[in-house]
């Protein structure tokens, strides 16, 4: 292939986008257990209710919640990469299909 030569093989993409929302979809499923495990009912029954625990029930209650809203963050982005490829794979093939009936080839741009 040249460098003025463009190919996209839309399985493949189709494919990497399916592992992107996968990942995605598995970092969600790992959230919510971390959630369930460390959200602050949990951590308030852990640490029980002396004033001494008091501190520490608000530290990790407040770095339960930072790390799943980080969690959060990455897994949408996953998600958001896996829609984008689609998009993008959805596009291509209209363009292939497209050139591909501007040169007579009713059937699109087959490779």
């Amino acid at each position: 292939m040249t460098n003025e030569e463009s190919y996209v093989d839309h399985g493949e993409l189709m494919k990497l986008a399916r592992s992107f929302e996968q990942h995605s979809y598995d970092l969600e499923s790992h959230l919510r257990k971390f959630t369930a495990e460390t959200g602050e009912e949990a951590i308030s029954d852990g640490f029980g209710v002396l004033t001494e625990s008091e501190e520490v029930t608000s530290a990790y209650i407040d770095y339960s919640a930072d790390v799943a809203s980080a969690m959060k963050a990455v897994y949408t982005h996953l998600d958001a990469i896996g829609a984008a490829l689609k998009e993008v794979t959805k596009n291509t093939e209209a363009n292939d299909e497209n050139v591909g009936a501007l040169f007579g080839n009713r059937a699109g741009g087959d490779r």
